[in-house]
This record gives structure tokens, C-alpha cells and sequence, in this order.
């Protein structure tokens, strides 16, 4: 009997330390109730079951940087964004920035990417870099937005430290565009005409900005300095700046919808099988057909993208009742689902193995009760059974992701004669009002974030 319930005590304790290290819901489920909020159209009540899930009182607190925290933030700092809470959304993005690694995505680490995606949900969050891009970004519009040239150059300079990273990696992304325009955009403003071209010609290398037309047209005087810059100009000559002319600037920039968000999936081993059958090894197959035919295998759970909320709609904007054009600025869904199907095929196959290694664990806790009394073969294999079922259960796919990035933005940059102008954009059933008194050679920034 002391055998037995040695045995007993044994296998009862490595299922609770097991259920303690992955027996945590996913985190898709820490920010349900915020992303409900947000579908309503509640933002600020999106922000409050963020700051019950981080444990702290309010906006104005920032939570410990420790465990999901900062990835939390992030959603957080997004929020705040569309509620126009610029100089706290600011904050929040920078500390966040400050407390995420970046996942290397290069080919060499593709398997440990699928085995971190998988398997790491209880360690730091690692940001892909598109994620990592967009921090800066996002975070340029809040200093933008509170007309904060000298704030706006230093996020420009760290999304350039990000874009040299990605380069000398030999990874790209059309999201570097959006940057390296609102980039040029703050060293233009703030006198920096050489640096504004720089950042501008990087600019389109990766989309076509009909709206840096007549801004380049007064920066390079006749003179393009790259075949991007001259191949948009297109012969037009040089145009006199805002400050000459008396009238002022405005660049808006509206995101709205949201990114595909990860979430836990289930198939059926035979598929997951079918679609590894050029990735698994012979060994893994084998053990897994093994498995499966003992009725101990038949689902393997792993991470998957939703479909993105609005990338149908189009924002509109209006300048004292008279429509403005606004171009695309960036997909970003295009982007999140070119990152994903990099590694996904890698992120099952962990999931797979994992699985599998699992119900072997389940089975050599059976093997270890018989070894410990012949007749122990029912309490054997229901402990077998409990822990690969146990584990199995337990085992949860790591869903983090920023899950409020928007899945579309879009820009509009027009001339407007100096004084007072009413503003209205509107996107996903979310509408901003704004008066604007616009001083002679001067400018504003107007963001908008409809995360519905």
C-alpha cells in the first residue's frame, strides 16, 4: 500500500506542478472583455478591464513592468491614442518599448520562434518586429499630436535604430513606410530640411505617397536628390513653402478596424500530420501515427490569427464641409498575416511535439506504478491517462500579441490658408470633431484611431 501511494503521490504532484507552469487561461482571454469594449464602441470602459487585468487604479498609474504587463500597455497606449489622452498614450508606449524584446525572425531562428510562440507563454513577451516598428510609429503620432517636435525626433530616431536592425537582417516590411513619413515630416517642421529627405526617400521604397507630392516639390527646389523622389515630383517644378505663401499645413492620419488577433486552434493529428509532411521526421511521424492508433492522440492545439475587424471600411474626412482625399498609408493586417506565414508551419510542428512528448511523459508515469507493483496496471493507467489528458488540456497555446493594433491606416496632407478651420474624420461608425486655428508658415497634426 505504501508503494501504491507513493506512486500516487508522485504523479498526483507532477500534474499540479505541470497544471502550475501551463495551466494559465491564454491571453486572448485577459484582454476579452477590453476588445468587447472596444466592438461597442467604449473605449475608456476598454481601458478600465485593462487596468483590472495590469492591477492598477486608473490611466494615470503605470503598472509594474513585470509578466504580460507591458504588452498590456501597449493595448493600453493604443486606447488612450483614440480617446486623444496624447501625452499618456505617449507614456505608456514608451515604457512598453523600453520592456519588450524583439523576436528574432531570422531563418536561422525559425525554430526556436515556433517553440517560443508555442511553448513560452509564461516567459517575457517577445514582440515580432512589425510589432516593434509600430511602437515607434504609433508613438510618433502622440508627439506630433501634442506639437512636440523635439519628443517626435527622438521616437524617429529610435525607428530608425529598428529600421537599420531589419535591414542588416535582410527582413522588410511596407509598415517601415508610414514611419519614415511621419519621421520626414518632424525634422521638416522642426528645419531640418536634409534629414526630412532622407527619411522621405526611405519612405517611398515602400509605397507611393501621392500626398509628399508638393512637400518634396518645396524641399528639393528642382534638385531630386533620388530617382523615388524624382519619379513622384514627375517634372513638376519647384513650389514656394507654406511659410512664403501664408498658408499653413495639415496632416491627418486615421487607423481604424483591428489587426487579426491570435487565438487557440485545434485540429485534427491527421491534418496537422498532412500539413507537416514535408517539415516532421520520420522518428516523430511514427511516434505520433503510434500514438494516434492508440486513441491517446487525436487533437493538437496551436496558436492561430482571426479574421481582421474593418478592413472594408473607408474613413472619410471633411475640411469645413468640403471632402479631402486620404490615400492608404499601411496594411497592416497584410503585414501580421505575411509575418505569421512565416512561422506557422514551424508553430505547428512545435505544437506537435510538444503534444507528443507529452503523452509519452503520460505513459512512462504508467510504466513507473507498474514497476512499483504488478497489480498496480488500472492505478497505472489511469494515471497514464490523467496526466497525458491533464497535460494536454493544460497545454495552452501562447496567444500574446499587441491586440489593438489597427488593421488599416490611412493619410491625408493638404495646404489650408491660415485660420480657423472646422475638421471632421469618420471611420468604422467613430467620428472626430476638431477647430483648428492655423497661424501663417505653421502646421498641426490631427490622429484618429477608430478601433471598433
Amino acid at each position: 500500500m505504501g508503494r501504491w501511494l507513493h506512486a500516487l503521490s508522485t504523479a498526483t504532484t507532477a500534474l499540479f506542478l505541470s497544471l502550475g507552469q501551463a495551466g494559465c487561461a491564454g491571453h486572448e482571454s485577459r484582454v476579452q472583455n477590453a476588445l468587447a469594449a472596444l466592438n461597442e464602441g467604449k473605449p475608456a470602459q476598454a481601458a478600465a478591464h485593462l487596468n483590472e487585468e495590469m492591477k492598477v487604479g486608473s490611466n494615470d498609474e503605470l503598472p509594474q513592468l513585470t509578466g504580460d504587463n507591458p504588452l498590456l500597455l501597449l493595448d493600453r497606449g493604443n486606447i488612450l491614442l483614440a480617446m486623444d489622452r496624447n501625452k499618456l498614450s505617449a507614456r505608456d508606449l514608451g515604457a512598453a518599448d523600453k520592456s519588450i524584446d524583439m523576436l528574432d525572425m531570422s531563418r536561422t531562428a525559425v525554430d526556436e520562434i515556433g517553440k517560443y510562440i508555442f511553448s513560452d507563454d509564461s516567459g517575457p513577451y517577445r514582440a515580432p518586429p512589425h510589432e516593434k516598428l509600430l511602437i515607434n510609429t504609433i508613438n510618433l503620432m502622440n508627439y506630433l499630436a501634442l506639437g512636440d517636435l523635439s519628443g517626435a525626433k527622438v521616437e524617429a530616431r529610435r525607428l530608425a535604430i529598428m529600421q537599420k536592425y531589419l535591414r542588416d537582417h535582410e527582413e522588410t516590411t511596407a509598415l517601415i513606410g508610414l514611419g519614415s513619413y511621419l519621421a520626414g515630416f518632424a525634422f521638416e517642421k522642426s528645419g531640418g530640411a536634409s534629414e526630412a529627405l532622407l527619411y522621405y526617400d526611405d519612405a517611398l521604397r515602400y509605397a507611393q505617397y501621392p500626398s509628399l507630392r508638393d512637400p518634396l516639390r518645396t524641399l528639393v527646389r528642382d534638385e531630386p536628390k533620388s530617382p523615388g523622389i524624382k519619379a513622384l515630383i514627375g517634372g513638376a517644378g519647384p513650389l514656394p513653402s507654406v511659410a512664403e505663401t501664408g498658408e499653413a499645413e495639415l496632416l491627418v492620419v486615421v487607423g481604424f478596424g483591428r489587426s487579426p488577433r491570435k487565438v487557440p486552434n485545434r485540429i485534427p493529428i491527421g491534418l496537422a500530420l498532412t500539413i507537416l509532411a514535408n517539415d516532421i521526421s520520420p522518428a516523430d511521424r511514427a511516434q505520433a501515427n503510434a500514438l494516434a492508433a492508440k486513441g491517446l492522440v487525436t487533437w493538437v492545439n496551436y496558436p492561430t490569427l482571426t479574421a481582421a475587424r474593418g478592413s472594408y471600411t473607408i474613413p472619410t474626412f471633411s475640411l469645413d464641409g468640403a471632402p479631402v482625399r486620404m490615400e492608404q498609408a499601411i496594411d497592416i493586417e497584410a503585414e501580421v498575416r505575411k509575418a505569421w506565414r512565416k512561422v506557422e508551419g514551424t508553430v505547428i510542428l512545435s505544437a506537435l511535439t510538444r503534444t507528443i512528448t507529452r503523452v509519452v511523459a503520460g505513459e512512462v508515469v504508467q510504466g513507473v506504478t507498474q514497476a512499483v507493483d504488478k497489480d498496480s496496471g488500472p492505478l497505472g493507467l489511469l494515471l497514464g491517462l490523467l496526466t497525458s489528458a491533464t497535460l494536454t488540456v493544460a497545454d495552452t497555446p501562447d496567444t500574446r500579441a499587441w491586440s489593438t493594433l489597427p488593421a488599416q491606416i490611412a493619410i491625408s496632407r493638404i495646404r489650408v490658408p491660415a485660420g480657423q478651420h472646422e475638421l471632421v474624420l469618420s471611420a468604422r461608425n467613430v467620428t472626430k470633431r476638431a477647430r483648428l486655428n492655423l497661424r501663417p508658415g505653421g502646421w498641426a497634426f490631427v490622429p484618429m484611431m477608430a478601433l471598433r
